[in-house]
């Protein structure tokens, strides 16, 4: 008689079947992410091949949020992919599909993003959320699909890389309040201070060395101002902390100078669609928006919103108006760069360590969001404007300066979280007129509750 076969041996067999059957279907057999292990993937920066649009970019995939996703083209192969910082050890992957998934695709970890370790592959991929338990490391991670499962692109609502190492940042948390999300803003209100032929951060140490231009907020600025002059200095600002340094080419009609009256709004706002993850800027932060230079396209076409100028009727006019309604006045808005590289306060050409969102989310290259300055400035001129311009030339060449002095970074911190991360319409105090239950991040004296 054959023997029976025996229990363990059989069981020892069928565990080493599915074992191999799970290797030939191209699933990971590693032991599951450590408990110690965590996201370290959300909110860093993201690129891939390609986009479906621009409500579909790479950020959308690591943002924590399953309403937004990445979405490819409709093509093979694609990839994204996402850096985490620094170097980490990789223990698992989740992607969580749209219904355009991959069936063909790899898990890939480099450690300059530019060749590649596979560590984990398939070709039966069957799309839904996929938890992938991995064995690698790298700074950068990538899925690299090769093959579609549908006649579309490659979609993912998200995508988390879990582990230890990498940039090591807490992200802020996505608030959870239920008011509908109009803004998510406030409000510097600074009045003129001086008009004069100085640029501190172009020609520094040299008076008269610029065109003219007219100086809100410090009161001091001038061109030998640093930041430590600006953080002694008085301020026009309603906000008596602000005393960061704000300038821009001094308009003119004709040979008369026309100054702005009362207090100038300068917008702090979210750039990026995850507007939670705005932070402060770093203290004696300073950069140029525009350029004196500028063609009329160039203006027109800046990677910001550009509003232009506007009077009476007239918007979105890319050069002064010749001609505005009798007792009106001229207004200008334009938007600021918002994504800063995280090392550099300054940069040769004083705008390279600052760069415009792609898709509504930072670059890799400047991967720190901070807030989106625009200038919305007034000058009350009317009627023939035939004559009008601005120091600088004609009204495409309009462009200003900031340098960030506010003496008291956990007051800009508090009105960053409450307005700008809380999805609010604040004035300087930090305090929404229209959301009045939602309270304000400063006292009425402008201090800290």
């Amino acid at each position: 008689m054959r023997p029976s076969r025996s229990p363990v041996r059989f069981r020892l067999g069928l565990v080493a079947a599915t074992l191999t059957a799970l290797v030939a279907a191209g699933l990971a057999i590693i032991s599951p992410a450590s408990a110690a292990d965590g996201l370290i993937s959300q909110s860093r920066p993201a690129t891939a091949s390609s986009s479906e649009g621009g409500g579909y970019g790479a950020g959308a995939a690591f943002d924590g949020s399953t309403g937004t996703r990445w979405s490819s083209a409709a093509a093979d192969p694609q990839w994204i992919q996402v850096d985490l910082g620094a170097t980490a050890t990789v223990s698992q992957v989740v992607l969580n599909w749209e219904g355009a998934y991959g069936k063909a695709f790899k898990i890939q970890t480099s450690a300059n993003g530019s060749s590649w370790t596979d560590v984990y592959s398939t070709t039966t991929g069957a799309g839904g959320t996929q938890t992938l338990n991995v064995s690698g490391s790298g700074r950068y991670v990538r899925m690299y699909g090769t093959a579609r499962g549908t006649g579309y692109g490659y979609s993912l609502w998200e995508f988390k890389v879990y582990g230890t190492g990498g940039a090591g940042n807490t992200p802020r948390p996505r608030p959870t309040f239920t008011d509908e999300v109009t803004h998510h803003e406030f409000q510097a209100n600074c009045s003129p201070t001086a008009n004069r032929p100085d640029d501190p951060i172009i020609y520094p140490g040299l008076p008269g060395a610029s065109h003219m231009h007219t100086f809100v907020g410090n009161r001091t600025t001038n061109a030998s101002s640093t930041a430590s002059s600006l953080l002694g200095g008085g301020t026009s600002c309603t906000n008596p902390h602000d005393r960061s340094a704000y300038w821009f080419p001094s308009f003119y009609k004709g040979n008369q100078l026309i100054e702005p009256t009362g207090n100038q709004v300068i917008y702090y706002k979210s750039g990026i669609l995850n507007y939670w993850e705005v932070q402060p800027f770093p203290q004696s932060l300073r950069f140029v928006v525009g350029s004196p230079t500028a063609t009329l396209a160039e203006f027109r076409d800046s990677p910001g919103a550009v509003e232009g100028f506007e009077c009476g009727d007239i918007s979105k006019s890319w050069d002064i108006p010749t001609s505005c309604v009798a007792g009106s006045q001229v207004n200008v808005r334009y938007q600021a760069p918002s994504c800063w590289d995280g090392v550099n306060l300054d940069s040769a050409n004083h705008k390279s360590h600052m760069a415009y969102p792609v898709g509504g989310y930072c670059p890799a290259s400047h991967p720190v969001a901070v807030p989106m300055l625009e200038f919305k400035i007034a000058f009350p001129a009317s009627g023939d404007l035939s004559q009008a311009r601005l120091a600088s030339g004609r009204g495409y060449t309009w462009h200003y300066d900031f340098f960030n002095a506010w003496d008291n970074p956990a007051i800009l911190d508090a009105l960053v979280t409450h307005c700008i991360n809380g999805g609010l319409q604040c004035n300087p105090r930090g305090y929404d007129l229209y959301k009045p239950h939602r309270g304000a991040a400063l006292t009425e004296n402008f201090e800290l509750p």
